[in-house]
């Protein structure tokens, strides 16, 4: 089974800023409160003209734009998202459409909640061995949320916690070390009706998310015979800086290889470890060669892990035209 490789990211970010100062005039919460109990000061939500649907395009673009392939090379889009801008057509589907994708390659939409991205990514790699690859070994996959209109914004328990936002990332087969590690709990702690409100038990998640991540961690590394030492950067989804911190303690790590941007994005589900990446590349702290591993987890219950390399062409379109 071949591997599969980072090569290109991209990031679709709504215009409109909501601190936590604006949330206090619509809800009995304060920026302290917030910040101590999430990490949170600040969070997304898509402003007139925007919606996910943009954003996952945006997203997809740039990451296009940033690997310098012609859109013929693409060989699957997968997106993640609960949140489509429609049932039908999937965001991917309006993705292959505005990119001028290849029609002969296939295109979903993928719901595993805040693992989104990684149960996309592993699928993506599936997908490409499955339908042949020779041709088009690259995958285009995306992780999107417009979660601000699934949000009770009088309920101060979850509508300080969410963002929108899009990340994408193509990947390529290739030989490099690559490991997953998906699961599910079938588990109502999370729930989010049609049309919202989002609902959640913020304790049975936070239980479950300082359990799930670090096994879901452990779980790759030992399939690809690497410690955390091995690791350039863990990139896990962006829900609560306690739970990660959290995590970091149980797993006496490092705490520096833990990326972290929550402060300004919130939880943005599905794009959360896209969007992540997609900063580490443009900071230029994502460099060729490095080894990474991201873990998702959330409504589901759902967790994903998975270790992977970044190849050599990362971003490098989009840095020789700057």
């Amino acid at each position: 089974m071949k591997g599969f490789q980072l090569i290109a990211t991209g990031a679709g970010i709504p215009s409109r800023v909501v601190t936590n100062d604006d949330l206090s005039r619509i809800v009995d919460t304060s920026d302290e409160w917030i910040t101590t109990r999430t990490g949170i000061k600040q969070r997304r939500f898509c402003a007139e003209g925007e919606d996910g649907g943009s954003l996952s395009i945006a997203a997809a673009r740039q990451a296009l734009e940033n690997s310098g392939l012609d859109p013929a090379q693409i060989g699957c889009v997968i997106c993640a998202t609960i949140a489509g801008r429609y049932l039908s057509p999937s965001n991917a589907c309006l993705i292959q459409m505005e990119l001028g994708l290849p029609q002969d390659i296939p295109v979903l939409d993928l719901n595993a909640a805040c693992s989104g991205f990684v149960y996309a990514t592993a699928a993506a790699r599936g997908l490409l061995e499955g339908c042949g690859s020779d041709s088009r070994p690259y995958a285009l996959i995306v992780g999107c949320e417009q979660l601000s209109v699934l949000m009770d914004m009088t309920d101060r328990s979850t509508c300080v916690l969410f963002g929108d936002a899009a990340g994408a990332a193509i990947f390529r087969l290739c030989d490099t070390p690559f490991a997953v590690d998906l699961g599910a709990r079938g588990d109502m702690a999370i729930t989010v009706p049609k049309g919202g409100p989002i609902q959640m038990d913020g304790s049975a998640v936070f239980r479950f998310a300082v359990d799930a991540l670090p096994r879901s961690l452990h779980a790759v590394l030992e399939k690809t015979n690497q410690t955390l030492d091995d690791l350039d950067w863990v990139v896990c989804h962006q829900a609560n800086s306690r739970i990660i911190d959290h995590c970091v303690k149980k797993l006496k790590a490092d705490p520096a290889k833990f990326y972290k941007n929550m402060d300004r994005y919130g939880n943005t589900s599905a794009a959360s470890v896209p969007v992540a990446l997609h900063e580490l590349a443009e900071q230029g702290r994502l460099q060729p060669g490095m080894h990474v591993a991201c873990v998702g987890f959330g409504g589901g219950l759902t967790w994903g892990g998975m270790a992977f390399t970044v190849g050599e062409t990362l971003n490098a379109h989009r840095a020789e035209q700057r």
